[in-house]
Order: C-alpha cells, then sequence, then structure tokens
C-alpha cells in the first residue's frame, strides 16, 4: 500500500471544494489546527466506494490547541469569521485544550493528544492546509492507516466507552453508507 499519509492528502487534494474550506481555516491563523473527523473520513471512504463528488459531512470540524484562550465565546467567534469568509457552511470551531473535561480526563497536550481520546481510530485524522500549500495530514496512532484500509475500530479511549462507540456508528449509518468497511473491535 502507498503511505497512507499520502493517499489522505491526494485525496483531499483533488477537491476544490476541500481545498476552499481549508483555506478559509487557514486565514484564522489558528494555534495546531486542522479539520477533523468527518471532513476527512467522508472524503477518503467517499472516494475509495466510487462516490464523486463527496457527500458533505454534517458539520466541518475545525479543531485546534490553545490553552491560554478556553472560552466558547472564542469558538463562536472564529465560526461567525468563517461563515463571513464561506457563508451557510456547518462550521463546528472547537479548541481541544478544553475538551477534556467533559471526558474526565487529564488536559490533553496538543490537537493529535486530544484526538486520541475520540471515539474511533478513523476520525481521528484531519487535515492542515499550511502556508506553502501543502497538506499535512495530523492524525493519532493506527488512525490514517485504518482509514485508508477501511478498518474501522475504536481507540484505546472508545474502547473504555463501547456503547458509545456502537451507537454512534448506528447513528450515523456507516454501515449503510459505506459496505466496504470493516468494523473491527
Amino acid at each position: 500500500m502507498s503511505d497512507p499519509r499520502a493517499v489522505v492528502a491526494d485525496i483531499v487534494a483533488r477537491d476544490p471544494v476541500a481545498l476552499d474550506q481549508l483555506r478559509a481555516a487557514r486565514a484564522l491563523a489558528l494555534p495546531d489546527w486542522c479539520i477533523a473527523a468527518g471532513f476527512v473520513r467522508n472524503r477518503v471512504w467517499d472516494h475509495l466506494h466510487g462516490v464523486w463528488p463527496p457527500r458533505p459531512p454534517a458539520d466541518i470540524d475545525l479543531i485546534y490547541f490553545d490553552p491560554t484562550d478556553l472560552s466558547k465565546d472564542s469558538e463562536a467567534a472564529y465560526e461567525r469569521r468563517l461563515d463571513a469568509l464561506l457563508p451557510g457552511l456547518p462550521w463546528q470551531v472547537r479548541n481541544q485544550a478544553r475538551m477534556h473535561v467533559w471526558k474526565d480526563l487529564p488536559p490533553h497536550a496538543d490537537t493529535v493528544d486530544a484526538m486520541r481520546s475520540w471515539l474511533e481510530t478513523v476520525t481521528a485524522v484531519g487535515v492542515r492546509l499550511e502556508a506553502d500549500d501543502r497538506l499535512a495530514v495530523v492524525a493519532a496512532e493506527r488512525a490514517v492507516e485504518d482509514l485508508v484500509a477501511l478498518r474501522c475500530r475504536p481507540t484505546a479511549f472508545g474502547a473504555t466507552r463501547r456503547h458509545e462507540y456502537e451507537a454512534r456508528i448506528a447513528a450515523k449509518r456507516w454501515r449503510d453508507l459505506w459496505p466496504k468497511v470493516r468494523f473491527e473491535d
């Protein structure tokens, strides 16, 4: 198999809609940012299932890490700025420096560390458009490999919340939308 990070970057790079959204996100100049979750997962799985254009995600998860400003108001302000740049899109901006609180975990060290506490590996993949227009793939361990291999399994954190993991897969209809995906324990 080719380098999984290169595969993800290539799939995203071929999508002009994704690149426009990444340019808008880059304009915010947030620390340790990427657009993750369904933005990447859906595009990769749609591509590997022959679906074009890719189905739009329910939301566009722009995540970043800034321990100096844990305000929800800042996240809302970033969403308004993104809406001014690309109106009408379902932006969801979240500072991963505060996400540990509601999961009752120790503070995260950075964006990738926060992704380790997501439920499934295939969602813990993001992309960032660098200043030189190169796409960087940001991901937790095993995430990119699982995504490209069409293998969905819980993260170590997700394994501790098995019911939430299974409920999420069912609610989002992943088995129906992407029948080639193998769902593993």
